[in-house]
C-alpha cells in the first residue's frame, strides 16, 4: 500500500479514472483545516460566500465538473448517525454544491444497517480497481491516502459499496426527510 500527502494527491486520481469514482464516508466528524473557518461561522448564523472559499475548494470543484465532465460517475455515500453531529448538519446545508459539481450524494442514517456492514474507514473507490483510504489522524485532521491494487482490498471496497450504496437516500429527498428533522 502506497501511502500519500500533499496538495496534489487528488488531481492523478480523478485525471486517470474512467468510468466511475465513489466515496465512503463513515464518521460524523472530522476536522480538514480548510474547513475550519466555514465551520465556525455556520455554527455562529454568519455567511460564508463562495467566493470566500479556500482555493483548495475551487480547485476540488473544479476538479468534480472536469471528471464528471468526461462521464464519470461521481457518487458519494455519507453513513451518519442520528441524531446529527453540528459537522453533520452543516455538511447537510453544503452538500448541494456538491451536487452541482457532478457528484451524486447518498446519506444512509447508521440505525439503518447492521454495524458489521459499514466499513469502519472512508475510502475512494476508483473504476473497481483502485482504493484509497482517506487517513486521519484521532483529533479527525486529514493525514492523507493509503492506495492499493491488491485485488482482496479493491474487492472488499466494491462489496461494501454494492451492499450499503441502495440503501442510501438521495441528497434532496434525505434533506427533506424524517431524518433531519430528528
Amino acid at each position: 500500500m502506497l501511502h500519500v500527502t500533499g496538495d496534489d494527491i487528488w488531481e492523478p486520481l480523478f485525471r486517470e479514472t474512467m468510468d466511475s469514482a465513489f466515496h465512503l464516508e463513515v464518521r460524523d466528524s472530522y476536522a480538514v483545516a480548510d474547513e475550519a473557518e466555514a465551520l465556525r461561522r455556520w455554527a455562529a448564523g454568519e455567511p460564508y460566500e463562495r467566493e470566500e472559499q479556500p482555493d483548495t475548494w475551487r480547485a476540488w470543484d473544479e476538479l468534480m465538473i472536469e471528471t464528471a465532465g468526461r462521464g464519470v460517475a461521481l457518487e458519494r455515500l455519507r453513513v451518519v448517525t442520528v441524531p446529527h453531529s453540528d459537522y453533520v448538519r452543516w455538511l447537510l446545508d453544503n452538500t448541494d454544491d456538491n451536487v452541482e459539481t457532478g457528484e451524486t450524494v447518498r446519506w444512509l442514517p447508521r440505525h439503518q444497517v447492521q454495524p458489521a456492514t459499514v466499513p469502519a474507514d472512508d475510502y475512494w473507490l476508483f473504476d473497481q480497481a483502485k482504493v484509497a483510504y482517506t487517513t486521519f489522524a484521532d483529533d479527525g485532521a486529514f493525514m492523507g491516502l493509503s492506495i492499493s491494487t491488491d485485488p482482496h482490498l479493491v474487492g472488499w471496497a466494491v462489496e461494501a459499496r454494492d451492499s450499503l450504496w441502495p440503501y442510501g437516500i438521495d441528497h434532496a429527498a434525505y434533506v427533506a426527510s424524517e431524518h433531519v428533522r430528528a
